[in-house]
């Protein structure tokens, strides 16, 4: 390369913050490359935790933050502040490259502005299918970027479908595995301590709204704090997303409180929830957590409602509607399928920082026209 670039990395949620982890700190360490990371949405709440804290705690430089949220019933309107905030952001910082994950309305910010503006946005695990309006979003975030980074060959395969060129594309593996590593993690007795977790054995309860169901969010995590309360197992339970339906969720919760069998988080972070996620009995609830890390580590999951119908489905994981009964009795059965071995290939070798920071490093990712083409079939 002729010139240091200039990289632009949005993190909105503490999913996607553990997503990018690991490309923000190859490329932040390297000489070719001036990082900076726009810090915004759930990050920024302090009803979630205020996870700004352990990016800078993680030791990144060059942050900036924006405080986009709304009201968790107007997406559209964290989306419109968000463009407003990044827009600015940009035409101070003249980034080469802006990097964005999956499909949050932030990541849909980050697109439209560097599709508008010319420059280019790369994204990270496009080509994904799932449910809610999350579908909706990462497709578009997809068509708005020029760069795909997938974690396999068949998320590859969709994005062609959706007419984008095969040579924009790069599989890269799911980031995420770069931090999973046993022998990197926390010790768990550690993070107990930390976080002043009791229980010897547990399971891990993640539930988020599903916004395109919202007329039923009010039974449905009726149903599935009845489940937990009946079921006599520990949890470690971790706050929704701010998403259309959060505050009927945490309402919910308030049953919860004060239960000697429920230790209740907004947000934890993320190597420490790994080293508690490694050790637990089961995963309940409905988020990508539960089909998509907790296989790494044989954790079986306990998979509610329509959320992650078409996620990856190892055999660790049990769907279920949202029926009390059914519910318990997953509960009950899915600890015997526990270190089941998982193929585990289709989200790469836990080297996709590395493969980023050669793609970087090469002509052609900075040969991509921001003039899109569409390719026929």
């Amino acid at each position: 390369m002729s010139k240091r670039r200039n990289i632009v990395f949005l993190t909105g949620t503490r999913a996607d913050f553990g997503k990018l982890k690991s490309l923000m700190k190859i490329t932040q360490e390297h000489q070719e490359f001036d990082v900076q990371i726009f810090v915004t949405g759930m990050h920024m709440d302090a009803q979630y935790g205020s996870t700004v804290n352990e990016i800078y705690k993680s030791g990144f430089k060059n942050i900036a933050t924006f405080k986009n949220y709304k009201e968790a019933e107007h997406m559209d309107r964290t989306l419109a502040k968000t463009i407003e905030g990044f827009s600015s952001f940009i035409a101070e910082q003249k980034p080469d490259l802006i990097v964005v994950h999956g499909d949050r309305v932030e990541a849909l910010a980050g697109a439209i502005v560097g599709s508008l503006n010319n420059v280019l946005v790369a994204h990270v695990e496009g080509g994904e299918i799932s449910g809610t309006v999350d579908e909706l979003i990462r497709h578009s975030v997809s068509k708005l970027s020029h760069i795909h980074l997938v974690s396999n060959d068949l998320a590859k395969k969709r994005l062609v479908q959706m007419g984008e060129l095969d040579s924009s594309i790069y599989t890269i593996g799911s980031p995420d595995l770069d931090l999973m590593n046993p022998k990197t993690l926390p010790e768990l007795n550690f993070v107990k301590e930390y976080y002043e977790i009791p229980f010897e054995k547990y399971g891990i309860a993640m539930y988020h709204p599903v916004t395109t169901e919202y007329d039923m969010i009010k039974d449905h995590i009726n149903v599935f704090v009845d489940a937990m309360l009946e079921s006599e197992e520990n949890y470690i339970l971790i706050y929704p997303n701010n998403d259309l339906g959060t505050n009927e969720i945490l309402e919910e919760y308030k049953r919860l409180e004060n239960n000697e069998r429920f230790r209740i988080f907004p947000s934890l972070r993320f190597e420490y929830f790994l080293s508690l996620l490694k050790d637990a009995e089961f995963v309940i609830g409905n988020s990508s957590a539960g089909v998509r890390e907790a296989p790494y580590y044989q954790v079986p999951t306990v998979d509610v409602g329509t959320r992650q119908h078409n996620r990856s489905q190892a055999k660790t994981i049990v769907n279920v509607p949202h029926d009390k009964a059914m519910i318990m009795n997953a509960i009950r059965e899915i600890q015997t399928k526990k270190h089941e071995e998982i193929d585990f290939s289709e989200f790469g070798s836990g080297n996709s920082d590395q493969i980023f920071l050669d793609l970087l490093l090469s002509d052609k990712i900075w040969e991509v026209n921001c003039q899109k083409q569409f390719q026929d079939l």
